[in-house]
């Protein structure tokens, strides 16, 4: 069994048999939030929220762990150091977000829309696949895999066909992850590690890529070209003879 079909059984185990408290609408969660403190969090703890207009509210003092904020727009919101760990977010509008510091683990948010979302020094363990991340800010994120917990079989971030472009991800730990088809024209991934990750046709077009770490990557039909590559480690690679650009690269 794969490892987001792991996870997917693991969310469903984890709902109650009985179906979600009654849905609120955006004024009663501004009222909510009003109310809320860090010691009496906003109480939206597996609520269903599907499709609900949340844009620019803070939710710094809510409980949205187990959430289903499917197609959601949380838009200019602030999540910031929030444990996000089992919602679901398929679709979810993200864009221009703060998601600085949070935890997501065990989720789908698959085809959403986080551009110029900022989620710096976050730990992120979900599938991305399909998503808009343009301009996002990845900065010191540790969405790398965790060797040493690893009781379901490899859990690692999915980043397949994603737009990275322009995306920030200094000194991001992307290790193990996936992004086949990504698309990381002009980004910054300086000093990134990408150790052991599948990079099979990323487009790296003008990306900064000086002092990261792609040991042991599969770059098959990856394009590099234009591409910095100051004391980038390529050991082990596999593919360089289908990739395209790092020849013309010092």
């Amino acid at each position: 069994m794969g490892s987001f079909k792991k996870i997917a059984l693991l969310l469903m185990l984890s709902l109650p048999s009985v179906s979600y408290a009654a849905d609120f609408n955006r004024e009663q969660i501004i009222k909510l939030l009003k109310q809320a403190s860090k010691d009496q969090p906003a109480n939206l703890r597996r609520k269903d929220l599907k499709g609900l207009n949340l844009s620019k509210l803070d939710f710094r003092n809510a409980d949205l762990w187990g959430a289903d904020l499917r197609g959601a727009d949380l838009s200019y919101s602030n999540l910031s150091g929030l444990v996000l760990d089992l919602t679901v977010m398929v679709r979810i509008n993200l864009s221009h977000a703060n998601l600085s510091n949070v935890s997501i683990f065990g989720v789908s948010m698959m085809h959403s829309d986080l551009s110029y979302a900022n989620f710096s020094g976050s730990r992120v363990i979900a599938n991305l696949d399909y998503s808009n991340m343009r301009s996002a800010n990845l900065t010191n994120v540790k969405w790398g895999a965790d060797m040493k917990n690893q009781p379901m079989g490899l859990m690692h971030v999915s980043l397949n066909k994603v737009n990275l472009s322009h995306a920030n991800l200094n000194n991001a730990d992307l290790s193990r992850s996936t992004l086949r088809f990504a698309n990381l024209t002009s980004a910054n991934l300086n000093n990134v590690n990408l150790l052991s990750s599948d990079l099979t046709a990323a487009d790296f077009t003008k990306a900064n890529l000086n002092n990261a770490n792609l040991t042991s990557t599969k770059i098959s039909d990856a394009n590099f070209t234009g591409t910095t590559v100051k004391n980038t480690k390529f050991n082990k690679v596999q593919g360089l003879e289908s990739s395209r650009g790092l020849k013309s690269n010092p």
